[in-house]
């Protein structure tokens, strides 16, 4: 599918400041897309939005259904009177990275309450819109919030390290837990209707203003997820619920073992006897929130990595085939063509290719990759045609500041050769190069925008710690406001004019 020209930020809501220790749903997420409209920005790329679980990351999440109760703005809530203003009364958060622990006690203490309030008083239209919610994502919802309400009950542990009826979801033992955990369950369902509904107003929002969402589909599920409890037939699993095999990557340049990821790993055959209606259902959910799809991990549909299960590195793995076009010609043929993103980056092998090809898919180019190697490297913007989205870096990267700063002189050299820069204003360089690009598409983390260095980076891959996803404080998002986002007034001329009406790209 070939898409509009348009340019856009990299931006996940919990990077937004926020007064409880992350960003939410509330005020300034819609102070942010007014930004992105006063400075011509038609596109607004985030993470998947789901609750989040191992390593405080939003690709390990507990649903690929569900989203994230920490995204709840409290503050609405209080405007719809289920929360009181001294409620939100707190000691201060860490006001530059998100410190998960905190944040997760105040607000699940305060959404509970919440859930309580509802019970207690809520109005017979505020009861008929949550039932409907509860009607129309039955398919996952239920699922989800028992899943949820066992894992409070069973101290956070691991689904299959539970009673051996829950592991293997025996129907008599699971209507006894659906009774005790009556309350439980319905809370996990009533934050879900609180999240669906803040969400879905954000994005009509940004609709309203012509900003387009682009959204994520990881490849793979969390192993400890609802998905994976709840449909065991879809992994490959032993009679316990132990993975028999993980996903990974191969040893290459970057790494000399691989990368272990652990995911589960689907059994496609089984997917394909019955339709993939796991994967249709999972592509119709997403494209309720958002308006285009990014899939993680493209690569991954036509092989994967195989891994045995209780290997230490990924180096003893295989190549195994993917679902490859039948998956999605049979999502085409049940949802219609929809605007998906190919993220092919990494060991991209020419079967890869053939199948975005064959669905017109476009790929990504990043501007980071384009300067170790010479003028054929096919992320220097010369080599791009339309079909593809361009970046000066994603969540995996480092700041096109910080990246540079450690940049070889070989490397700066090319840089600063191809781009015709002295390198001090490099991130602004990179900007210009993506927005005057012939990619149909040209997208910026916010961290490039504000031209901040190594510390403001929001992923390390294949580490855990106080690395994932930071926040941008108030005052630096005060910055923004006065400073970076104006300066794209002094670009319309130059970039964005030229970025409505593309040249040829220039050879170096």
């Amino acid at each position: 599918m070939t898409f509009e020209r348009a340019s856009g930020v990299l931006l996940h809501p919990t990077s937004l400041p926020g007064q409880f220790g992350i960003g939410d749903l509330g005020e300034q997420i819609y102070r942010f897309l007014d930004m992105l409209t006063d400075c011509c920005q038609k596109l607004w790329q985030i993470f998947p939005l789901g609750p989040t679980g191992y390593g405080d990351s939003p690709y390990q999440c507990f649903s690929a259904f569900a989203g994230n109760p920490l995204l709840i703005s409290l503050e609405t809530l209080v405007d719809e009177g289920l929360l009181s203003k001294s409620d939100l009364t707190h000691e201060p958060f860490d006001a530059h990275r998100v410190d998960y622990w905190p944040v997760i006690q105040f607000k699940t203490a305060l959404l509970k309450k919440a859930h309580q309030n509802f019970r207690i008083s809520s109005s017979a239209e505020q009861k008929q819109r949550y039932g409907d919610f509860c009607e129309q994502q039955q398919d996952w919802l239920d699922d989800y919030a028992l899943f949820m309400a066992l894992k409070d009950t069973h101290d956070g542990t691991v689904w299959n390290t539970w009673d051996e009826k829950l592991v293997t979801l025996d129907p008599a033992t699971l209507d006894v837990w659906k009774e005790t955990l009556s309350e439980q369950i319905d809370y996990q369902k009533y934050i879900q209707h609180l999240f669906f509904a803040q969400w879905l107003k954000v994005k009509a929002y940004a609709n309203s203003k012509g900003i387009k969402v682009i959204g994520d589909i990881p490849i793979f599920v969390a192993f400890d997820s609802a998905d994976a409890w709840s449909h065991p037939d879809l992994f490959f699993f032993d009679e316990k619920g132990h993975p028999l095999y993980v996903a990974g990557v191969p040893p290459d340049y970057f790494s000399a073992t691989g990368q272990l990821w652990g995911n589960p790993l689907y059994r496609w055959d089984v997917m394909k006897e019955r339709g993939y209606t796991w994967w249709i259902e999972r592509f119709k959910k997403t494209f309720e929130l958002v308006d285009i799809a990014r899939i993680d991990h493209f690569r991954g549909f036509a092989k994967y990595w195989r891994v045995p299960a209780g290997e230490k590195t990924a180096i003893k793995g295989s190549w195994e085939p993917g679902p490859g076009a039948d998956l999605f010609r049979t999502i085409e043929n049940a949802l219609g063509k929809l605007p998906i993103i190919a993220e092919d980056l990494g060991v991209i092998t020419p079967d890869v290719v053939a199948l975005r090809e064959a669905f017109d898919l476009p790929g990504m180019k990043i501007l980071q990759f384009a300067f170790d190697s010479g003028e054929d490297n096919n992320y220097l913007p010369h080599t791009y045609d339309k079909n593809c989205v361009v970046y000066t870096g994603t969540h995996d990267n480092d700041t096109t500041r910080g990246w540079f700063d450690k940049a070889s002189d070989d490397d700066k050299h090319q840089v600063r050769t191809y781009l015709q820069t002295d390198g001090n204003d490099i991130c602004w360089d990179f900007i210009h190069a993506a927005w005057s690009s012939v990619a149909n598409m040209a997208m910026v983390p916010l961290q490039d925008l504000l031209a901040l260095d190594s510390e403001a980076r929001m992923n390390t891959p294949s580490t855990l710690g106080n690395n994932p996803f930071s926040s941008i404080s108030p005052s630096v998002f005060l910055t923004m406001t006065c400073t970076s986002f104006e300066r794209c007034f002094s670009f319309p001329v130059k970039v964005l004019t030229a970025f409505a009406n593309p040249h040829s790209n220039p050879a170096p």
